[in-house]
Parts: structure tokens; sequence; C-alpha cells
């Protein structure tokens, strides 16, 4: 099950800014969220820490418990880094690269998007924010759609990562290459995460 709650209050929880509102509360309010949020000194059992990167990797890329296992389990069965697979597993789903090009300004924006039909892989519509885009693959939005003020205000601030080519007179981005770890945006030790799951 995916998280509807308080974007704020979760964002604070984890210590990521998960929208553009919760960095600005975020700044004002440092502490953890509760009533003893800044007073509970305690040290977290390697449990603890494992647990806090897993679900800091999964809401970063707004996906279910299930399918974090699932990429996990993919991710083990491939050659090469299972920490490093596991990240480009997940920066490649159809949404996450939605939102690193600038066509979104959240995950939650980039999977509705996605949802609604708005999205265009190759010039075909896509609905499935697990998508996995493949090198070359050009992700645009829907003629249609590009006078919505969400899509025209989104490519005017869009500052997309190397691996991502934008062209936002034609509001489209093209996977260039799968990207390294380094070069992800992603805020976890993702070795922990692989820590949680081979236990």
């Amino acid at each position: 099950m995916n998280y509807t709650g308080p974007k704020v209050k979760l964002s604070r929880k984890i210590g990521i800014q998960m929208t553009p509102k919760s960095g600005r509360i975020m700044a004002k309010r440092t502490t953890r969220p509760g009533q003893h949020g800044g007073k509970r000194n305690f040290k977290q059992s390697d449990y603890g820490k494992q647990l806090l990167e897993k679900q800091r990797l999964r809401l970063q890329y707004h996906i279910s418990e299930k399918q974090m296992g699932n990429y996990y389990d993919k991710a083990t069965k491939l050659e090469g880094n299972t920490a490093e697979l596991l990240v480009q597993l997940l920066e490649t789903r159809l949404d996450s690269l939605v939102k690193r090009s600038g066509l979104a300004k959240t995950a939650y924006a980039a999977r509705q998007y996605v949802q609604h039909g708005h999205i265009l892989i190759n010039g075909k519509k896509v609905d499935i924010p697990s998508y996995q885009v493949k090198i070359n693959d050009v992700i645009s939005i829907k003629e249609k759609s590009r006078k919505l003020e969400c899509f025209q205000e989104s490519i005017r601030n869009s500052m997309a990562p190397p691996y991502l080519e934008v062209n936002k007179s034609d509001f489209s981005a093209k996977l260039a290459y799968i990207p390294t770890r380094d070069e992800t945006q992603t805020q976890c030790e993702v070795s922990l995460v692989v820590e949680y799951y081979s236990r």
C-alpha cells in the first residue's frame, strides 16, 4: 500500500524532502514529528538503521513494500553489484524519469501524470508507472496536455541529470544511458537496504 498521509510529517520522519512544501517546513522544524520528536535520544540498532534506509529508499520512489521486495529479488538475479543494480532498476522506472527530467515536480505528481495518460514513450501512451524505460527511449508529454500550467511550469524549471537529454521546446526527455549510483539523486545508504533484505 502506498503512503497517502501527510507528506510533511513523512519527510520529517525520514529526514528527506519529499515535496517543495516539506522542504520549507523542514527548514524551520528540524526535529522528528511527534510530541517527543526533539527530546528522544536513543541508540539505534543495526536493524533499525537498515529498516530506516529501506523505508527512505522505498518512499523516495513512492513504491509499495511488495514492489520494493520484488526489485531486490530482481537485482540479486542480475550480474553485478546488487546495490548498484537495485538503484538502476528503481531509477529507470517511468515515473522516476518523469520526475528526474523535470516534467513533474514530485514523485507523487509523476505517478499521477503517468496513470492519467499524459505521458508517451516513443510516441505511444504508457500509463504504467513501473514501466522500465530503456536506453534511447523518448519520454514526452501528450500534445493536448502540454498547455496545462503544471507542465508549463515544470519544464521551465527543469534541471535534468546528465543521463537524460531534455528538449524543453518539445516537452520530451531521452534516456541517454543507465546512470550509476553516484549520478542519481537518491538519498540513502543502499548497502544497508541490501543487508536488510539479505538477512
